[in-house]
């Protein structure tokens, strides 16, 4: 598990992958709170991502078939 947050993710710089939103940003401030609009658009923009995601499983599996 990632001692920095806990999220449990394994990965070199990780606060480029990971969601948990505990990690500062540039000036040293992180808010805490986000707004109703601004959780929708994350959780779109991270269902777009899953969708991708599963596209390019699909593919490879397609691929593997061939």
């Amino acid at each position: 598990m990632d001692e920095e947050c806990g999220c449990g993710m394994h990965h070199r710089r990780h606060e480029d992958y990971c969601r948990c939103d505990m990690h500062e940003h540039g000036n040293g401030y992180r808010r805490r709170f986000l707004t109703k609009a601004e959780k929708m658009a994350k959780l779109k923009s991270y269902a777009d991502e899953l969708k991708n995601e599963l596209k390019a499983v699909e593919e490879k599996i397609k691929e593997m078939q061939s």
